[in-house]
């Protein structure tokens, strides 16, 4: 009997050191911290989490007075998926901004810092960055958080974005493993379809992943989506051709598999999350997101039960549940060995700026990304800023602000704004009554997935000539405008950016070789933004 209930008190233990959950509010719950007394290895963190540097500083430490080498997670691109800054936008642009510029030291440099502020306040998992080669202009959830469609360009900014993240000691999480860039159904509503064959798949969606692991990616995290030339029955998250098979045995990847969040309907609408967590961890995953939409003791405890009944029924293995959970300890133990990896304040650098420059390094590398076309002049007065808004995906969440009306109004005093949406019936005459004679600048994005926006854009451009038009999403529809002004991505810096490029000001852009050697990380931080 005594040897029984050991067992079982392994089995319990390890089902929690495998379960990624989240929970709400800004402070530990008591639920929670029990937990992870007893076992639970990790938790997740998203936007309802975080208020301030100050006040995610003392949640984190208070985890870690339950367990010092407790995995705190979090889901943070930057760029238009932020979850520190999401009530303001991101301090740094995402990939696409990053993979536009092409300069993998400033990638490198910009993932360091995002790590340090990290680690600053006691992230040590980011579920970052994305490999996904964006092959599909009209993929409704990836779009400008892929560095781009070209393959060799994501795999060097991927391993150099996984390089700068864990040189200030936060383990990267490379996803969507095997590759989530060719789809055009977004995993969080329905399950997508990749029909394409195992020699594409080899030369496009796996490569940026080599490239990861090469460059020693902690963790990489599954795709819900379906790949028949790999295994026509299961989504990759469940699939052990996919996770075992092609993952460990032919990449030789021996890090942390997590699965994207089980909440997802490619998983949850189809198999449950409890019996899906039970199909991940014997295909080969070690850890469960879960916690995105569910985040309560409730759920932990469910998914807890579900693994240990599977193992004492014989459908999970006791050794694979024990190989996760001992890769999810094996993890924490490696973000103690590099706490505080990151250097202190470099003589010329202040936080987080380019040296010489007074700007932080997001804002330069947002500023090296814009790409302005047109031969239209600048605004030189108040204008009306017409910001189309599209529905944000679930990653992106609606959450968080974005355009440049702010900045703008900022910088011309007496520009107007407002938003609108497919609702509208002529949007074109709204803004022009409500520009009321002002220069028009029409924020959009992805206008090439929305039919609505294009015709309503083509008929301002056809009234006011000398509109202004920035996309900030993926740049694909023809230019439109006087100037056209494309951002490749919607941060909070891609917008301040923009509205430099509106005016007719440019700020410092560092990229001379010299600034480059000099670049390193620094201070403490503001990061709620500058």
């Amino acid at each position: 009997m005594t040897t029984l209930v050991s067992t079982t008190d392994t089995v319990t233990r390890d089902a929690l050191a495998v379960l990624q959950p989240g929970f709400t509010g800004t402070s530990a719950p008591d639920w929670l911290l029990r937990r992870v007394g007893e076992g639970l290895a990790s938790v997740g963190l998203f936007g309802r989490n975080v208020e301030s540097a100050e006040q995610l500083a003392a949640l984190t430490a208070r985890l870690r007075s339950e367990r010092d080498d407790v995995l705190v997670a979090i889901d943070e691109e930057g760029g238009d998926v932020t979850r520190l800054e999401v009530r303001n936008g991101s301090s740094f642009p995402g990939n696409l901004a990053l993979g536009t510029v092409d300069d993998t030291v400033l990638t490198r440099a910009v993932a360091r810092e995002l790590g340090r502020r990290l680690a600053e306040c006691g992230v040590n998992l980011n579920w970052a960055p994305s490999a996904d080669v964006n092959s599909n202009p009209e993929n409704p959830v990836i779009g400008v958080r892929s560095f781009g469609p070209d393959t060799g360009l994501v795999a060097r900014h991927t391993a150099a974005y996984v390089e700068g993240l864990q040189s200030a000691g936060v383990a990267a999480c490379t996803k969507h493993f095997p590759g989530h860039g060719d789809t055009a159904v977004d995993s969080h509503h329905a399950m997508p379809r990749i029909d394409v064959d195992l020699d594409t798949l080899h030369a496009r969606e796996l490569v940026p992943f080599r490239a990861a692991i090469a460059a020693g990616s902690k963790s990489v995290m599954s795709a819900h989506i379906l790949l028949p030339a790999l295994d026509p029955t299961r989504p990759a998250t469940l699939s052990p051709q996919i996770l075992t098979g092609l993952l460990r045995t032919e990449l030789g990847y021996d890090g942390l598999i997590v699965t994207d969040g089980m909440e997802m309907d490619a998983i949850a609408g189809t198999y449950g999350i409890e019996r899906g967590s039970v199909l991940a961890i014997a295909a080969g995953a070690d850890a469960i997101c879960v916690g995105g939409g569910l985040a309560d003791e409730e759920t932990v405890l469910k998914l807890r039960d579900a693994l240990v009944a599977a193992v004492r029924s014989g459908e999970l293995p006791e050794e694979r549940l024990a190989d996760a959970a001992a890769r999810v300890r094996a993890l924490a133990s490696w973000t103690q060995g590099v706490r505080g990896a990151a250097p202190g304040p470099g003589a010329d650098m202040q936080e987080g700026t380019a040296p010489g420059t007074g700007a932080g390094i997001g804002l330069i590398a947002a500023r090296r990304a814009v790409r302005v076309t047109g031969s239209g002049s600048p605004l030189d007065g108040p204008a009306y800023v017409a910001a189309f808004t599209p529905v944000a995906n679930i990653a992106v969440g609606d959450e968080t602000p974005w355009g440049i009306a702010a900045e703008l109004t900022r910088m011309m005093p007496g520009t107007g704004t407002d938003t609108y949406d497919s609702e509208r019936e002529s949007p074109a005459e709204d803004i022009l009554r409500a520009a009321d004679g002002r220069r028009v600048v029409a924020v959009v994005r992805d206008v090439h997935r929305h039919a609505w926006m294009g015709e309503a854009l083509d008929a301002l451009v056809a009234a006011r000539p000398d509109t202004i038009v920035v996309e900030m999403g993926l740049p694909k529809a023809p230019p439109r405008g006087a100037l056209h002004i494309a951002t490749h991505g919607a941060a909070r810096v891609c917008g301040t950016a923009a509205a430099e490029a509106v005016v007719g000001t440019a700020g410092p852009r560092w990229g001379s070789r010299a600034s480059r050697r000099r670049l390193r990380p620094c201070t403490r931080s503001a990061w709620r933004g500058r």
